[in-house]
């Protein structure tokens, strides 16, 4: 998803609304979350429950802009997948079993552990286990694992064996329209740059939105952007792409996390979601 990013360099969006823009990777938006807090980067993007995890820990953080979303229909860019043979016919099924995901106290488990309790199975029941992606499907095929949560492309390729079979688009299952990434700031960047925060605003919205509309232009980048072989670049799904702050979505995020103790509080998303009209209207809403 972060080839939006790219792609809205190489058309000249940033820079049309006035902005010189540079990339820099993280491992993980949670990573990324201290950088943005301590000024080092001056916007991210990661998973909402990452953001609600740092303001319920005491950073001062700002959502400014949506991102990538679950598909609402069709297939979608991450999924639970099992042994066709491994009796797990229903997320309910994964309580006593071992769901390998990339990190603890996230997305992944958050939402499976929701999807479990709406099966029927204590949540408490269900083991996760951090994996790197790309180990997944050899110790899912070893029986080391019993499911994975894993993403695209990592998806597609676990799906061509036909010993594995899909439980589930585990995201939207548990939280219909889910937002899967936002962008956001720090409170005190806000604070001080309302006119850089509403030109990028616009612009992330309409490189986002250029993206989706342009998946195949988008996808020829990817070989050289992220080092992927070109049949894999072409094939792969790309996530819905979008600026909307999906608030609803997000609300719910922060209450299931308050429900399994991934957090403390419940957000106050009126004071973390920055959705105004104008840089005058930034200016005098931080001055309020």
């Amino acid at each position: 998803a972060s080839i939006a990013v790219e792609y809205g360099i190489q058309e000249g969006i940033f820079e049309k609304h006035g902005l010189d823009v540079e990339i820099a990777l993280a491992n993980a938006g949670a990573a990324m979350l201290p950088a943005v807090s301590n000024g080092q980067m001056d916007f991210g993007v990661g998973n909402p429950l990452s953001v609600l995890t740092a303001v319920d820990q005491g950073l001062d953080m700002r959502i400014v802009a949506g991102y990538c979303n679950s598909a609402d229909e069709g297939e979608d860019t991450s999924g639970v997948v099992t042994r066709v043979d491994a009796g797990i016919e229903d997320y309910g099924d994964l309580a006593g079993k071992t769901t390998s995901i990339n990190a603890l106290r996230t997305l992944g488990d958050l939402t499976l552990m929701d999807l479990a309790e709406q099966g029927g199975s204590d949540p408490a029941d269900v083991k996760f286990a951090e994996m790197p992606f790309q180990d997944m499907p050899a110790q899912l095929e070893q029986g080391n694992t019993d499911a994975i949560w894993i993403p695209e492309p990592f998806l597609t390729t676990a799906l061509e064996d036909p010993d594995n079979e899909l439980l589930g688009y585990s995201f939207r299952d548990s939280i219909e329209g889910m937002p899967t990434m936002v962008t956001f700031t720090s409170g005190t960047f806000a604070e001080e740059n309302p006119e850089t925060v509403e030109q990028f605003q616009a612009a992330i919205t309409e490189a986002l939105a250029a993206t989706d509309e342009n998946n195949d232009e988008a996808k020829k980048l990817l070989p050289e952007f992220m080092n992927l072989p070109e049949d894999v670049a072409t094939a792969l799904k790309l996530d819905e792409l979008g600026g909307e702050v999906r608030e609803d979505q997000i609300q719910a995020i922060g209450e299931l996390a308050v429900k399994y103790g991934f957090i403390d509080q419940e957000p106050d998303l009126d004071s973390m979601i920055i959705q105004y009209a104008s840089a005058a209207d930034i200016s005098r809403d931080m001055e309020e």
